[in-house]
């Protein structure tokens, strides 16, 4: 693809032909990538991969330039997303691998019956097509993303954020050379080639070319792509991830999951933003909890029960209940049982991913029906929200809606499927 300036596509209607073309080209691409073999596949994520390793010292100068650019712009969880050292670039190889070893989800027989006028039926796996993924910051999402859909047969238009473009145009040139080596088109996973908003709102239009939209990043660009996009959309909502401390848990565990979710990376969607604590056991669990965060440099807003328990909680308000601060900061509040940690996650939540600790097996299995998200934990942490660590070998985002797919989005999830029905001349009387 053309690298294209900022300068070259001031005018509207040009960013509009180029994304035409960048669609076009897809559409062939994906007509190509639905009969592509999986050891084609596998063969152009495996060589992508080697390129990656190879130019490693490549990658990590090309995201310097990225860092240096928003330095001083951006808070610091937030540079953390973006940045690249040695052991995330072997990280995003060791994904590309992983998405290689997984069974090849095209073509798979879901179900099959034969009807009493001798009519075979059969429900298969195919592609979903085209999909668009926007996103911000993270440039390791360039591979996730253009890995999980050619493993899953589809074509990519990969819009990544400003802050990240050089780090994401490198990653994509590993991508292409594995795919062109492989002897898939080269288009099957193409990058914008500007940093131009109006790509997006060109992306969001192109219903018929593009078949969904995955959008991956903070609350105002997912509003905007859900407000208008002609394009169906995987929802990604923000992850105000939540962990519950119950009064039958086991101290110790509770305070390792909550430093572990929240403070692991602070930057990441499935971080802990609330915690919550039972009021039969806040006497006991509440002081040394809120004391290991506090202690570790983390910002603690709470209620007055936390507020009693440690002088050095800060006042929480009701924006704080709704609120992902991807900021070693967490809303603390004590709740009335799992009754009322439910309600609170239900009202509050972002239906993202929420965790229960507690050595009591009906209040867990009480948790696990009655949490309306789309990843539900008992007694680990709410940073296991992550496709690779469900086996899935990355995951383009976690979606929060329940249409179609809901969760980690890997690669069965962009897929569809059709009925193929085999006859013996049958007509319908």
């Amino acid at each position: 693809m053309v690298a294209l300036s900022n300068t070259d596509l001031r005018d509207g209607g040009s960013i509009d032909a180029i994304m035409a073309a960048i669609g076009a080209r897809a559409r062939a691409a994906a007509a190509s990538m639905a009969l592509a073999s999986s050891e084609a596949k596998n063969k152009a994520l495996v060589l992508a991969a080697a390129a990656i390793r190879r130019d490693k010292d490549a990658l990590i100068e090309a995201n310097r330039r990225d860092v240096a650019a928003v330095q001083g712009k951006l808070s610091a969880s937030m540079i953390d997303r973006l940045g690249l050292d040695a052991k995330r670039i072997e990280a995003i190889a060791q994904g590309l691998e992983d998405v290689a070893a997984l069974p090849d989800p095209v073509g798979t027989s879901l179900a099959r019956w034969t009807r009493p006028n001798g009519l075979d039926i059969e429900r298969v796996r195919v592609p979903l097509g085209v999909i668009g993924i926007i996103y911000e910051s993270r440039p390791n999402v360039t591979a996730d993303a253009g890995a999980l859909c050619l493993k899953a047969g589809n074509a990519a238009i990969l819009r990544g954020g400003s802050e990240s473009t050089q780090s994401s145009r490198a990653i994509h040139a590993c991508l292409v050379e594995g795919i062109t080596a492989a002897g898939l088109p080269a288009d099957a996973v193409q990058i914008v080639p500007t940093t131009d908003r109006a790509a997006v709102g060109a992306m969001l239009g192109m219903a018929g070319v593009i078949d969904v939209i995955v959008p991956r990043g903070g609350r105002s660009l997912v509003e905007r792509v859900m407000n208008e996009s002609k394009v169906p959309v995987f929802a990604h909502l923000e992850g105000l991830c939540h962990v519950y401390v119950d009064r039958d848990a086991d101290l110790g565990m509770a305070r390792e999951i909550v430093m572990n979710a929240k403070m692991r990376r602070v930057s990441v969607c499935g971080a802990a933003e609330t915690l919550l604590v039972d009021s039969a056991a806040a006497d006991k669990f509440l002081q040394p909890i809120l004391c290991d965060l506090l202690d570790a440099g983390c910002e603690v807003r709470g209620d007055e029960a936390s507020r009693r328990a440690d002088p050095r909680v800060v006042a929480a308000t009701e924006a704080d209940w709704t609120t992902e601060y991807l900021e070693p900061i967490i809303a603390a509040r004590v709740v009335d049982g799992v009754a009322g940690a439910i309600a609170h996650i239900n009202h509050y939540g972002s239906h993202h991913t929420d965790s229960i600790v507690t050595g009591n097996s009906a209040t867990a299995e009480r948790f696990l029906n009655e949490i309306d998200s789309g990843i539900v934990l008992v007694n680990a942490s709410t940073q296991f929200a992550d496709g690779g660590e469900f086996g899935m070998g990355a995951e383009i985002g976690i979606s929060t809606g329940k249409m179609h797919a809901r969760g980690p989005v890997g690669v069965e999830q962009l897929t569809s499927y059709k009925y193929k029905v085999r006859g013996r001349g049958q007509v319908r009387p």
